[in-house]
């Protein structure tokens, strides 16, 4: 049985992954934490995640921001950064945000990654929910 407190994938930098190969092992939803995970805590979305959501929604992806944080700070990042949607206050690791999450974006546990920076939070949650897990180290 897999640990609930390991990721399935430990990288520097979700930047750093090859996406296009996701795209092709059949994933096509990619749920993420935003603060420490594609930027700093509380900094806007900087010219490397937009061109970052750009080629995820040129694949076909769809993209959430699934974050504890409160609904000004992820609707601006949604709104600047091009991701598809996101969830705010979702109490990880509940599984529950993660479930809304595939909902909204319309994929399943089998096609949907989640992507963050903690292991007690992001990691812990989207393993309960079943979902493959990508730990990155946190952007600081």
């Amino acid at each position: 049985m897999k640990s609930l407190l390991y990721p399935d994938d430990y990288i520097s930098s979700i930047y750093d992954a090859d996406i296009k190969k996701l795209y092709e092992e059949g994933y096509r939803g990619i749920i993420f934490d935003v603060d420490n995970t594609l930027v700093p805590h509380n900094a806007p979305a900087d010219d490397r995640a937009k061109a970052f959501f750009a080629e995820l929604n040129e694949l076909g992806f769809q993209s959430l921001l699934l974050s504890n944080n409160k609904e000004p700070r992820v609707k601006t990042f949604q709104e600047a950064s091009g991701a598809s949607a996101y969830i705010f206050k979702a109490n990880k690791p509940s599984v529950k945000g993660y479930e809304m999450a595939m909902e909204k974006m319309g994929t399943t546990k089998e096609n949907t990654l989640f992507v963050g920076d903690q292991i007690f939070t992001d990691i812990w949650g989207a393993n309960r929910a079943g979902i493959r897990t990508i730990m990155v180290k946190p952007v600081l």
